[in-house]
């Protein structure tokens, strides 16, 4: 199983409440935005957020962005009313924040069924919690979810984790998502970075982030877009490469051959097909410009 060819490079959180922000945001270059209910509304705004971001999707032109909505937790008091709101927007998907258990993913999908939603309209999880790393396997398997989202910030306090650079104390988990990611052909996109003024420390968490096998990165500011879509992009080279590849394995097919040899490296079908997601990859990028 692998996950459908759609960039998901850069993925925007925008406050529900700033009226502004998703105003711009329709102009931003990010692969897609998550209009956010959670963290970044405060308790007395969230109806009024929740009214402001069905305006906006209403209105319109959002172009070929990938648009989800981050509901609060079915545990809150908001929750019902935000899946019930979700249900009847114009979007691609429902981020739940905190999960923990494949048990949250069921009921979600139930008052989504409810409440009327159709049936594409995929759930995207949060996986920000010790519970939520060992419980993402389960939680991958249900057949409505499409994506996993690391929530690096909330994991590094539960674990009483070091912030590091490197982010040595997260890599278990890291990885562990990934692969509960991968093994069910989802999404696994990389958590945030809050400092916005550490330029240098965000391209190297997109480089580790690109090099682990994640899709993309969640952000939250349009300063960090352009260098997420560059980190997450197949560069110039990797695509020529990819098409040689590609190339030279065609051309053995054809002459009957059975060993490919490129540049001195032995190609087998494994190469082949990460080459042919490169290139899809890419053709897939130039499509949501043009």
């Amino acid at each position: 199983m692998t996950a459908p060819i759609r960039p998901r490079r850069s993925l925007l959180f925008m406050p529900g409440a700033n009226a502004r922000a998703l105003e711009k945001s329709r102009e931003l270059p990010a692969d897609g935005l998550i209009f956010d209910l959670e963290d970044a509304v405060a308790p007395d705004a969230k109806a009024a957020a929740r009214t402001a971001v069905a305006a906006a999707l209403a209105q319109g032109g959002y172009g070929r962005r990938e648009l989800v909505l981050r509901v609060n937790g079915l545990d809150s008091e908001w929750g019902e009313a935000d899946l019930a709101a979700a249900a009847a927007m114009p979007i691609h998907a429902v981020l739940l924040p905190k999960v923990e258990s494949a048990e949250r993913v069921r009921q979600t999908a139930a008052r989504l069924e409810r409440a009327g939603a159709p049936p594409d309209l995929a759930i995207w999880c949060m996986i920000e919690t010790p519970r939520g790393v060992l419980a993402a396997p389960e939680i991958a398997a249900n057949v409505r979810v499409a994506a996993l989202v690391m929530g690096t910030s909330d994991l590094t306090k539960d674990l009483q984790a070091r912030d590091t650079p490197d982010r040595l104390p997260l890599m278990t988990s890291l990885q562990l998502v990934l692969l509960a990611a991968r093994a069910n052909g989802l999404a696994a996109l990389d958590g945030v970075h809050l400092d916005l003024a550490d330029d240098e420390g965000f391209q190297a968490l997109c480089a580790q982030g690109r090099a682990l096998g994640f899709d993309g990165k969640t952000l939250i500011h349009p300063k960090q877009i352009a260098p997420a879509n560059a980190a997450f992009a197949p560069g110039p080279s990797e695509i020529a490469q990819a098409r040689k590849v590609i190339a030279a394995h065609e051309a053995a097919l054809a002459a009957g051959k059975g060993i490919v040899v490129v540049d001195g490296r032995l190609v087998e079908n494994l190469h082949v097909a990460a080459a042919q997601r490169t290139i899809a990859l890419a053709d897939a990028i130039i499509a949501k410009l043009t």
